[in-house]
């Protein structure tokens, strides 16, 4: 299964990549399996499982972590933001 990954923010500049295609592993089939995996590749990638408040969206919709990644998704994270 392979999808794209989008990373935003201050985790693109934490991760020195802003997008990807990645070939899952089995087992992996939703957006906090993923967010785990990512996780596995050690510093500076331990901070998307450490984030609080991490945000996912799953082709364009915002998700919780539990939401399915399927083949041909693109799954992005970004941490929380604030404006004013």
């Amino acid at each position: 299964m392979t999808i794209k990954v989008l990373f935003f923010a201050g985790l693109r500049e934490a991760l020195g990549v802003g997008a990807e295609s990645l070939a899952l592993p089995s087992g992996v089939s939703t957006a906090g399996a993923l967010r785990d995996h990512l996780a596995t590749r050690g510093d500076p990638w331990v901070a998307l499982a450490t984030t609080r408040n991490l945000r996912v969206a799953v082709n364009q919709q915002m998700v919780g972590l539990d939401a399915a990644v399927k083949s041909g998704d693109e799954v992005a994270f970004f941490p929380p933001v604030t404006g004013g």
